[in-house]
């Protein structure tokens, strides 16, 4: 994470992981409304780019310039991914990651409609389930993740599931590296 739009970026590994179980996902009564509605188109890496930056515009920026640019180049070569929410031809709402063997690393999500980031999450995980992942990072929790089923886990506990997840031979898109 970098410190501040233009600061250093530092390594964190906290003792406490955050992770979203893939047969734990908590989906709210209105958010099952609003995915039966269809209101986003849901897209996979259509515009990855606009996905990071919409996700390091906010106040509490840890996504720097180097980070986008770091995350562009794991993305042009297969390991960075978004999950888009279209409403019409704008994006509202997704998130990016990076996936790894059987595991997604989710690095952040944004918002610009209702429920965009948590239908993302949503066809995340499905996506995930559906390709044999097992693992869903969060690093750390926070409120919003926690009513979405997020948990914490000790790091050696974390670091165990890890190891087991990231030499799964599993692909987040039909375009293997």
């Amino acid at each position: 994470m970098a410190d501040g739009r233009d600061g250093e970026i530092h390594w964190f590994s906290p003792e406490q992981r955050g992770i979203i179980p893939l047969n734990d996902l908590k989906i709210s009564r209105s958010l099952r409304q609003t995915i039966r509605k269809k209101k986003f188109a849901i897209r996979i890496d259509s515009n990855f780019e606009a996905t990071i930056r919409a996700c390091a515009k906010r106040n509490d920026v840890w996504i720097s310039e180097t980070i986008i640019q770091s995350y562009l180049q794991l993305h042009r070569l297969g390991y960075a991914h978004s999950v888009e929410c279209w409403n019409n031809e704008t994006l509202v709402g997704g998130l990016y990651g990076v996936a790894i063997g059987g595991a997604f690393f989710g690095e952040s999500m944004f918002s610009q409609m209702t429920d965009a980031s948590k239908v993302a999450l949503v066809y995340l995980v499905k996506r995930m389930n559906e390709r044999g992942f097992v693992l869903l990072d969060t690093q750390y929790s926070n409120p919003h993740l926690l009513t979405l089923g997020c948990i914490e886990i000790p790091q050696f506990e974390y670091l165990q599931q890890l190891q087991h997840a990231i030499q799964l031979d599993c692909h987040f898109t039909d375009e293997h590296r």
